[in-house]
């Protein structure tokens, strides 16, 4: 309804921040609680789940009756270039932690995230003017004569709020309920942040792009899932390293090299699939078979 009456880039941005809003929730309440590695591993998760397994179902679901679906090359190109920086900054840490002797203190490696984060966030303003003002008409996608937006622009976005709010009340309990989880099942806290928590905090995302994809809208698509693994990149990531600043927990970007080394894959992998701006279904499998190999080496991972 939104990307009806206002436009399919806006409608996207606005899908992918109230998605994102319910992950910084998450993030400040579990970093309240102490809990650093979830907060870092639901930050990989959510992109990793948004550009693997939304993604991937996008190209597959939306593939199946056709033989291959287009979208703009230049927009998924420089949407990937800046998850290429995102990657970036968290690879940067990695390399500073191990050139360090092992016995010199972390403050170096916080001071880095600190300023990183400053840097990340002015980045994200540079996206914002160049997707909604400079280079808008890169991510529209034509809105079809047989569709009419049923409800007005301010009661869809009031919508949103009210089940963004919703959602974000039970974000306590989720957070409070981890360590049961954890203790009852078995399974290490990097699986539970990077594979369960990305599936309840960014639902409605799913769902959405999802939908558009089966109906075609591969840009509005596109926008969707790739706009919120930046948002969580560019925004929310050094939001929460900054919130953990001034709160005294010592988030940073240093991530542990498995981790790193597998998000820096899957954008590769990512890269390559959409650099012709056309998918299809067999794209679609291989994105969620990716995704489905790194679920099962975080399960088994110790």
């Amino acid at each position: 309804e939104i990307a009806l009456r206002s436009g399919s880039t806006v409608g996207a941005l606005l899908n992918a921040t109230f998605g994102n809003a319910v992950e910084l929730i998450l993030g400040i309440i579990a970093l309240k609680e102490g809990l650093i590695r979830v907060v870092q591993a639901s930050i990989l998760g959510s992109i990793l789940s948004n550009i693997l397994l939304v993604l991937g179902f996008c190209f597959f679901l939306g593939g199946i009756n056709r033989s291959e679906q287009k979208f703009n090359q230049t927009a998924a190109q420089t949407s990937c270039s800046l998850l290429a920086l995102t990657t970036l900054s968290l690879l940067v840490p990695a390399a500073f932690s191990s050139t360090i002797p092992k016995d010199s203190p972390t403050h170096g490696i916080l001071d880095l995230s600190h300023g990183t984060s400053v840097v990340l966030l002015v980045v994200y303003i540079l996206y914002l003017l160049f997707q909604l003002k400079t280079h808008n008409h890169l991510y529209e996608d034509e809105i079809g004569e047989d569709e009419a937006p049923a409800t007005t622009l301010s009661f869809s976005i009031g919508l949103l709020l009210v089940i963004a709010a919703i959602i974000s009340l039970h974000a306590e309990y989720l957070v409070g309920a981890i360590e049961g989880v954890v203790e009852k099942w078995g399974i290490n806290e990097t699986f539970v942040g990077i594979i369960l928590l990305p599936l309840v905090g960014n639902a409605a995302e799913h769902v959405s792009s999802v939908t558009f994809a089966m109906k075609d809208k591969m840009n509005l698509c596109i926008g969707i899932a790739v706009s919120s693994s930046l948002q969580i990149g560019l925004l929310v990531t050094p939001v929460l390293v900054l919130v953990g600043w001034t709160i005294g927990q010592p988030l940073s970007l240093f991530f542990e090299n498995f981790e790193t080394v597998i998000l820096f894959t899957s954008v590769l992998i990512v890269n390559y699939l959409i650099q012709d701006g056309r998918s299809n279904w067999l794209e679609g499998a291989l994105l969620l078979s990716a995704y489905a190999i790194i679920a099962l080496a975080f399960y088994f991972h110790p």
